[in-house]
């Protein structure tokens, strides 16, 4: 990301004007619908076309769930082994050798065994020791609540990420209650969710009420709701992870509030362990090319 000067003052995250999506599907033949929306959208193809089938009540194959593992993994690995290696002045990760190559033998449960874990410089334990230097606790963090089977159909802010799916391993926990929950934590979580992909272990989308449809996918989880009248799309919804995470008040705007104005340059680095699904422009605050 490129980054300009700016005088002291809050900083802010922007993404681009929204796809009109709705406008783009209404009125389309469903099979129409069905392959276009994972074209749009192709960031997490598997889980929109997975998504998008079920919104329209076609059928749903073995391969389409399966192609989420894949996905999830892919996704993982990019992040890890290149993108934050690049912020954090490292060389990227051989990750086409697979998420084995990032991976211990055994994932840290402690507090102490993680510890240890980034002491090896081998795989991510770099990584994540470089990380960790650069955040004090309570740094570019954020505290909103759990997504619930409530809240997922609504663009408010809420914690619907990879880091809310693996909240409940006791590394997160501790990490959460020594550090907060920053940039290590959610980089953690890409972690175990990478090792979980790698095993084929990823959440079964579900349906709720009212005709909404629940998909898990790399950045957290997708919501879709179509309605098909004589085989032609009348309406189309969609709330994604970017959507809570971009509400006002949700992780962005506190993860960046919560970032020291000393340390402001470090704000694409934030962004990008965030990782929303469109490109952010960074505004006010101070930070230096």
């Amino acid at each position: 990301m490129s980054v300009t000067a700016f005088d002291t003052g809050d900083l802010r995250a922007t993404l681009p004007p929204a796809l009109p999506v709705a406008k783009l599907v209404i009125g389309k033949p469903v099979e129409e619908v069905a392959a276009l929306v994972p074209r749009v959208f192709n960031l997490c193809r598997s889980a929109q076309e997975l998504a998008v089938n079920m919104a329209l009540v076609l059928p749903v194959s073995a391969d389409m769930t399966a192609h989420l593992a894949q996905d999830f993994a892919r996704d993982h690995l990019v992040r890890l082994g290149i993108i934050l290696p690049r912020h954090l002045g490292l060389d990227p990760l051989p990750i086409a050798q697979g998420a084995d190559a990032l991976l211990p033998e055994r994932l840290p449960e402690t507090s102490e065994e993680f510890d240890a874990f980034l002491q090896s410089d081998k795989g991510l334990g770099t990584v994540l020791r470089r990380l960790k230097g650069l955040f004090d606790p309570g740094e570019a963090a954020a505290q909103v609540g759990a997504v619930s089977d409530q809240n997922v159909t609504q663009a408010g802010a809420c914690e619907n990420s990879v880091a809310a799916r693996q909240s409940r391993h006791p590394l997160m926990q501790a990490l959460e209650a020594s550090q907060g929950r920053g940039p290590l934590w959610r980089t953690v979580a890409r972690v175990l969710d990478l090792a979980a992909s790698a095993r084929g272990d990823v959440p079964a989308p579900k349906r709720l009420a009212e005709g909404w449809v629940v998909v898990p996918a790399s950045r957290g989880t997708y919501a879709m709701r179509a309605r098909v009248e004589a085989g032609v799309v009348t309406q189309f919804e969609r709330v994604t992870p970017t959507d809570h995470m971009m509400a006002p008040g949700g992780i962005m705007a506190q993860s960046l509030a919560s970032l020291p104005e000393t340390k402001h340059a470090l704000a694409p680095l934030v962004v990008d362990v965030l990782d929303p699904c469109s490109p952010v422009s960074l505004s006010g605050g101070r930070m230096h090319a």
